[in-house]
């Protein structure tokens, strides 16, 4: 049995969203430690006491990560869902992918230059894509189920 080629998608947004992970922390730590912040002095302190401490340009990386916690979960959901139906037709995996690319491009322009207008065009291409996938879903399980 070979694998679906719809876990590629899953992999690569998960791995993207290691490489957010790390590009965060690149960023922040040595923003908070210009900012002179003791970090022992951070205990119980929230995300929103931190952001008064760093620019907001390192605060966007932060808040990427933070969207690739939101939205994809309901990505990996359905994908899961067309590779257990055995649905993984090209145009899904196509769909896939498009959302993937999609979802690093808006990475790229919220943590470099935060472009709203860009970001949000990308972010509805994205959800198209999304909801393209769940209407494929949905449509295989009305004749399939």
């Amino acid at each position: 049995m070979h694998p679906s080629p719809l876990l590629g998608p899953i992999v690569a947004l998960v791995a993207w969203s290691l490489v957010m992970m790390v590009w965060l922390y690149v960023a922040r730590l040595p923003a908070m430690r210009r900012a002179g912040t003791d970090f022992a002095a951070l205990r119980g302190t929230t995300s929103g006491d931190i952001a008064r401490i760093v620019p907001p340009e390192v605060q966007w990386k932060t808040h990427n990560y933070m969207h690739l916690m939101e939205q994809p979960t309901i990505f990996y959901a359905i994908v899961t869902a067309l590779i257990l139906m055995g649905f993984d037709a090209a145009i899904n995996v196509w769909l896939a992918w498009a959302y993937v690319g999609l979802r690093v491009a808006h990475s790229l322009v919220q943590a470099t230059t935060n472009v709203v207008r860009l970001r949000f065009i990308l972010f509805l291409l994205a959800s198209l894509c999304l909801a393209s996938l769940t209407i494929h879903a949905a449509l295989y399980l009305l004749h399939h189920g």
